[in-house]
């Protein structure tokens, strides 16, 4: 092993257990770094018009955090109201599940023992035990130590400063790296580094706009088709859609079953349905194909496994680096094993 690859793995490492350390305190940093990145686009295209980088950074970050602020002012009432609903309506939505599960339960009942009856209960109590505890430790987790005020304050005043001084220098930023690489591997590196930047940018810039794109389609279809809390369901279900194919199975699942308790006959329960079916194919075959596109290169169980990881290991601090974590170790991997063949067909 090379000292340079020694070198790579020891600040590999290093970063690692920093990460793993100062998640917490690193959250409005890597939100701040987000929003710069997702930004610098359209500051260099002001900045193309004549505007100064400083003041294009302040239109820009002005218009986003105003928007995102008045978004979430207008939004904020109606779906407190509609979470409020939902809860007021979870006994109701039981019993409706029970009613239509009735039938069902009476034919397993008439061909099941007394003793398949009793295990199969027990077995339900153990898993709703567990759910129900593993629900509460999230609960606890988010509100343990009385620091979850003080965290969303921080990231509220911390990320747009952050954000500022990151898309204001984000071009030195760059050069500065640059003129750090070693010159015999600068090429090399400087090729990883764009189609590492090309894969963030097709997957966090793309999927964000069919996540928005979705969360509307969802929101104003279920609250024409007339369900209870349809704009909460319909957006939550779209902010989910980076997560390959849990949007719209969550939104299916709690969507229909709000639609079962609500409505008296199948059909709104049918339409219900069919919205998010829709959603899911359009998604598939529009949305992800034209914003996203195909160079990114990363797969949907990868995704998956790397947020699930990513949360798991460094909480959401861990969440919003997993994309950009994947790609970068997609893109090195893809490198290794072109060399490898590279080296193979030498050796032929």
């Amino acid at each position: 092993m090379t000292p340079a690859v020694k070198a790579w793995l020891a600040g590999l490492a290093v970063f690692a257990a920093l990460l793993f350390l100062l998640s917490d305190v690193l959250l409005p940093f890597v939100a701040g770094m987000g929003v710069a990145y997702f930004l610098d686009p359209v500051a260099d295209k002001v900045e193309k018009w004549g505007v100064s980088r400083m003041l294009a950074t302040v239109i820009i970050l002005a218009a986003f955090f105003i928007v995102a602020i008045a978004g979430i002012i207008l939004l904020f009432p109606l779906i407190q109201a509609q979470v409020v609903g939902l809860a007021a309506r979870i006994p109701q939505l039981v019993v409706a599940i029970r009613h239509q599960a009735e039938p069902l339960l009476a034919t397993l009942q008439a061909s099941l023992t007394e003793q398949q009856i009793g295990e199969l209960r027990q077995a339900a109590g153990s898993y709703a035990g567990d759910v129900i505890g593993w629900i509460g430790g999230i609960l606890a987790g988010l509100l343990s130590g009385g620091l979850a005020l003080f965290k969303l304050a921080s990231l509220l005043v911390i990320t747009p400063v952050v954000s500022f001084y990151l898309l204001r220098d984000w071009d030195r930023i760059i050069a500065h790296v640059n003129s750090l690489l070693p010159p015999g591997q600068a090429s090399t590196i400087r090729r990883l580094t764009a189609e590492i930047d090309d894969t963030i940018a097709g997957f966090v810039r793309g999927q964000a706009s069919v996540c928005l794109i979705l969360g509307v389609y969802y929101g104003i279809a279920l609250s024409l088709a007339g369900l209870e809390s349809g704009l909460l369901v319909g957006f939550g279900a779209g902010l989910i859609s980076f997560i390959p194919y849990i949007g719209a199975s969550v939104g299916l699942l709690v969507g229909v079953a709000i639609a079962i308790a609500q409505f008296p006959d199948w059909l709104p329960v049918f339409l219900v349905a069919g919205i998010f079916i829709a959603g899911q194919v359009a998604e598939s075959y529009v949305l992800t194909p034209k914003l996203v596109g195909d160079r990114v290169g990363l797969h949907p169980v990868w995704i998956i496994f790397a947020l699930l990881a990513g949360g798991t290991l460094f909480d959401f601090t861990g969440v919003l680096l997993a994309v950009p974590a994947a790609a970068v170790i997609g893109v090195l991997v893809r490198f290794g094993q072109a060399r490898y063949l590279e080296l193979g067909q030498g050796d032929g």
